[in-house]
């Protein structure tokens, strides 16, 4: 064997060596979930940019300004595709211009139920999912997930419980049964209380807006994500909300809603980021939004989340769902 053949072969065993130990690390780490976030989108990682980088979106170069502009909201119209489920557009404005935009549906929880799903294997994005669903009129993603996009709160999905068992909840919790849903505010009841005559439920955090009326985020961030939340109004209807851009931190959504005309009297955070897909259908209305942006920051360094296939949509483990009663 010449010596190149040699080293040819040194090199090739080297590299199944390498696939066979990162395959193995990959597996122990994060299971099937892990191998079907590489096939899906590549994988994921931060870049470090600057606040003016033009990778950023320009309402989040906007909101990492200092001080960030003071939004207010635009006019709310509301459409009723079908009795009892509202749409909604409401603008969020910020120095004269739509900085960002937040899709609204306000639901009638005595014509519509709420489940809440796991599909821990990481292979079900929101096209998946209405294959999978095609009874929901709503999704959106839901909760918070594990390395093996398992349930990482408690949780409760057409009466079969899961997530962790021992927990420590102090934010909020989602609840539905077979007659109405709500948002429980876990500042002063336990989550295994809120949960008692579930079929569907889970905690999450954080309370964006609690009980008493305040506002539950104390930690001023400059953390910018798409935003999932659910709510629930004066009137008892359940509000779920995505927005379209990265402009607000938690503790600025906060704010924003509480001051919004969306008369919230609790509201709740569901996960973010680029995973926070929202997909509508009934009546001959429909939507279909997939979300693309998070970014941690401090100071001023911004560290903005990417994948190597940026046409992918991302895998959702957990999602909140809305079916025809």
């Amino acid at each position: 064997m010449s010596v190149i053949r040699k080293l040819l072969f040194g090199l090739a065993a080297a590299l199944v060596v390498m696939i066979v130990v990162g395959a193995g690390w990959l597996w122990q780490v994060a299971g099937v979930y892990g191998f079907n976030t590489i096939l899906r989108r590549g994988g994921t990682y931060w870049i470090t940019v600057k606040p003016d980088d033009e990778r950023l979106s320009a309402s989040m170069q906007l909101a990492l300004k200092s001080p960030v502009p003071a939004a207010q909201p635009g006019a709310l119209v509301w459409q009723e595709p079908e009795v009892g489920f509202e749409v909604a557009e409401l603008p969020v404005l910020a120095d004269g211009r739509e900085v960002d935009r937040i899709f609204l549906s306000r639901i009638d929880p005595t014509r519509f139920r709420f489940v809440v799903h796991n599909a821990h294997r990481g292979d079900r994005g929101i096209d998946e999912w209405e294959h999978a669903l095609p009874q929901a009129v709503l999704i959106v993603n839901g909760s918070y997930y594990d390395m093996h996009g398992r349930p990482d709160t408690p949780f409760i999905s057409e009466g079969v419980a899961m997530g962790p068992q021992q927990y420590d909840a102090k934010a909020g919790a989602f609840v539905a049964d077979a007659a109405s849903a709500d948002i429980r505010d876990l500042t002063h009841q336990d989550w295994g209380s809120a949960f008692a005559g579930a079929t569907n439920a889970m905690v999450s955090y954080p309370l964006l807006i609690g009980d008493d009326g305040q506002t539950h985020v104390n930690v001023k961030s400059r953390w910018l994500a798409n935003r999932t939340f659910v709510a629930r109004d004066g009137s008892g209807r359940i509000v779920i909300g995505t927005t379209k851009e990265a402009f607000f931190s938690l503790d600025r959504l906060a704010e924003f809603l509480k001051a919004s005309p969306l008369d919230l009297k609790v509201a709740l955070n569901l996960d973010g980021g680029p995973l926070a897909h929202r997909s509508v259908r009934l009546n001959g209305y429909s939507q279909k939004f997939h979300a693309r942006w998070e970014a941690q920051v401090e100071d001023d360094n911004v560290k903005l989340l990417r994948w190597p296939l940026p046409e992918a949509t991302w895998a959702m483990p957990m999602v909140l769902t809305v079916e025809r009663r």
